[in-house]
């Protein structure tokens, strides 16, 4: 009883859990002094400091973030484009995740001939910066009409995006034995109900990862914002950036705090709620077997 008593003490424990406490403040102060600053009052944080809770807690900081800061365009808050980061996240999110599905299933099971070259061609879209893209890209909405539009947002980020949620879903359905698939073929089964009967209910911890890592990327970018998009399409990112920077009046810092945390609420709530299941599904599909 004592061995095991001591074991749970060892001085190699104590400090790994130190390391991981100290990183943990490292990344929770921030987060900390946001939220506190952002219920605060001007006078309280011309007169307090950073990480002083507030004297009067006040939510005017949020209302008028939400509804009456100036972002550069106008002074009706950030609220009509936290709605326009949702009408450009959510599409994208969903078909670059399906078309990453469809295209892994038709890599790793239906392989044609220099399928392989292809998805190592593919794979080259992944570590392509942003801005190799803005010039052709910008081309390209210019001569379909989508400029300055919500849906050009959303095409740019499902092309940005399919070449990572193919590399998640074709190596995840490369671990599924190619006996199942045969055998549904035996039975009669084509291209496509083996595609939506057997193969993507088996899929939630890959769906999980691409639905999480999507939409991250897609909520939290910035540059194809504020390149391919202008005045009332913004996204929310690009609207936060002018609103910190607005340059009138006396700097409301409680504002830009709140406006802050409102940007970075979605985000939160997804890893918060689904956060689990993103590494699960990554080493899912890391064994073949």
């Amino acid at each position: 009883m004592t061995d095991v008593v001591r074991t749970g003490f060892r001085p190699s424990r104590v400090a790994v859990y130190g390391v991981l406490l100290l990183a943990a403040l490292v990344y929770l102060i921030p987060l900390f002094i946001m939220l506190v600053t952002s219920f605060k009052t001007p006078m309280d944080i011309r007169t307090g400091n950073l990480m002083s809770l507030p004297t009067d807690w006040t939510v005017i900081g949020w209302t008028k973030a939400w509804s009456e800061a100036c972002t550069g365009v106008d002074c009706g808050g950030i609220r009509g484009y936290f709605w326009n980061s949702f009408k450009m996240t959510v599409p994208a999110v969903l078909i670059s995740t399906l078309l990453g599905a469809f295209n892994g299933y038709v890599l790793s099971k239906w392989k044609f001939k220099g399928s392989n070259l292809f998805f190592g061609m593919l794979l080259f879209g992944c570590f392509v910066p942003f801005q190799v893209v803005l010039l052709p890209m910008a081309a390209t909405l210019g001569q379909l009409g989508l400029a300055n539009t919500t849906t050009g947002l959303v095409l740019v980020h499902v092309i940005y995006g399919v070449a990572f949620t193919t590399l998640f879903f074709r190596n995840y359905y490369v671990a599924i034995p190619d006996a199942l698939i045969k055998a549904a073929r035996l039975d009669g089964a084509g291209f496509f109900t083996i595609f939506f009967r057997i193969l993507l209910p088996m899929s939630t911890p890959i769906f999980m990862v691409s639905l999480i890592w999507q939409f991250t990327q897609i909520w939290n970018d910035f540059l194809f914002g504020v390149v391919f998009a202008s005045g009332d399409s913004q996204p929310i990112t690009v609207a936060l950036n002018n609103l910190v920077n607005t340059s009138t009046g006396v700097k409301e810092y409680n504002v830009d705090m709140a406006a802050a945390m409102i940007a970075a609420l979605p985000t939160l709530v997804v890893y918060i709620v689904a956060g689990k299941y993103f590494i699960r599904g990554l080493t899912a599909g890391s064994v073949k077997g």
